[in-house]
Order: structure tokens, then sequence, then C-alpha cells
């Protein structure tokens, strides 16, 4: 991967990376198209990484589909497939890891300990083996994103963060590979959460500046309308993730919450 990526460097060749764990839809290949509208070679990697799942969490039955992913990569222009093995990226007598810190804390991080240790370091480890101009990652995962770019300043990467608008099936529900785990029943009922973000912003549209209210609103409709246990309801200002009492500006509106074994995150900014 290094050499491929050395020679078409060497020809003038801006790169553009895509890491995904694989199971892939519309909202990765979006990130392959949006990669190849500004670099001349696109690479996808894919790997379900065992170090950001914790104990109990959903590592063993993760889809994985490589052919298809690979069918459905070679309609969008990708250039280069990725796919190592656990023994490749975590050989024996591995121990490194990188903590980014407070930013990795809140949130996402509270409820998923070690969850982002094990993103920062895979995600590394990936701009190591396929050095990049570019690297995409989508806004569903917004904790993610600023994670990584807090990596990428602070550690000096000389690598570019794209940031990519949430890709939506037509009824609003975010794209996830967890998605193909629900039930028609529970597929129906995670709609609560693009749900829940819409009332959020129709309160705030509405003047209601109290982020408490909002946030209990938005937790209700979840509950009744979803059925769903909720791990959080977060208004919080969308650099710092630091909670926030009273929206004013731009305020994120994230959701993490759970339809039977299945956990589904969401996510948008309001602005008043």
């Amino acid at each position: 991967m290094r050499l491929t990526l050395a020679a078409a460097r060497q020809d003038g060749q801006r790169i553009g990376l895509v890491p995904t764990m694989g199971a892939l839809h519309a909202g990765h290949l979006s990130l392959v198209e949006a990669a190849g509208k500004e670099c001349q070679r696109t690479v996808v990697t894919i790997f379900v990484n065992p170090t950001q799942f914790g104990p109990g969490e959903d590592f063993d039955r993760y889809p994985r589909t490589l052919e298809a992913d690979l069918a459905a990569l070679s309609g969008v222009g990708a250039d280069l497939v990725f796919a190592p093995a656990s023994g490749e990226i975590y050989p024996p007598g591995y121990a490194s890891f990188v903590d980014v810190g407070p930013i990795a804390q809140r949130w996402e991080g509270q409820f998923r300990p070690g969850h982002f240790r094990g993103v920062a370091t895979i995600v590394l480890k990936l701009f190591h083996l396929a050095p990049a101009d570019y690297a995409y990652f989508g806004r569903k995962d917004y904790q993610q994103a600023l994670v990584i770019r807090r990596m990428i300043a602070d550690l000096n990467v000389p690598i570019t963060l794209r940031i990519c608008p949430i890709v939506r099936e037509p009824d609003g529900l975010a794209m996830s590979s967890r998605n193909r785990y629900l039930s028609a029943d529970e597929r129906r009922r995670a709609l609560a959460i693009y749900e829940g973000l819409r009332i959020a912003a129709e309160l705030a549209r509405a003047g209601e500046r109290n982020a408490n209210m909002i946030a209990a609103r938005v937790q209700e409709h979840l509950t009744t309308a979803g059925g769903m246990r909720v791990d959080y309801v977060a208004l919080a200002d969308p650099e710092t993730l630091e909670p926030v009492a009273e929206l004013r500006g731009e305020t994120l509106v994230a959701i993490a919450a759970w339809l039977g074994k299945t956990r589904l995150i969401d996510n948008v900014t309001i602005e008043v």
C-alpha cells in the first residue's frame, strides 16, 4: 500500500483516504464519491477494529460483507481497497494506543469507555499505512470526527480532514451499518430519533432556549414513540462538546439510544 501510494504521489496525484469497517451503504459510498471529486487516487480501508469495541458490544456479530463491499466500491470510483487481517494491525505483543483527551471523554466516551482510544489508534495507524492528502469521514459520527481532528492537530499529522454530510433514508433515518440489525418493528420505531432531532429544531425555532427543557422533550419522544432506552440527549457546543444550558448561536443536538440490542446515534446542528 505504501509503495503504491508513494508512486502515485511521485506522479503528482492527490490521494484520498476513506476509512471504513465495511458493511458499506450509501453513506460510505458518498465519502468515496467526495474523495473522487478532489483526488486522483481514492483508497478505501475495510477493517472491523476490535480495539474500539467494549466488552459485550457487537464485535463478533458486526456485519462483514467484503465481496458485496468490493462490488459496491467498483461502481463509485474507488481505486484501491486495503482490507488487512487483524494480526497485521495488532501483532502479538502490540501495546501502543492513542489517548486524545477531553474531547473524547464526554457523551460517547462516557457510555463506551475506551472506544475513542481504539478509534484514534486505528485511524492513526491507517494514516501511516495508507498515507494520503485528504481523509473523509461522515458527520453522523460527529464526536469521532472531532476526536480525529484533535489528533491530527496535536500530533502534526500531514493530512486534511473532510467531514461529509449525513446520508439519510427517504424517511429521514440516518444510514448506518447497524440498521441491518433492526427488525421491521424496530426499523419503524427507529424514526423516533430523527423525529426527536426535528422536535429540538422546532422548539428552538419557536423561541425555546432552555437546553434542559428541549432535551427532556426529545427524550420523552424517544421513550414514548420509539420505546427506546436512551443513553443521552446532548445539547452541546459543536466545537468543544461541552453541554450548554442555554441555546446561543450554533448548538449540537446529539442522540444515542437503544432499540433492543441495537445502538443508534444521530445528530443535527441548530442555530438561533
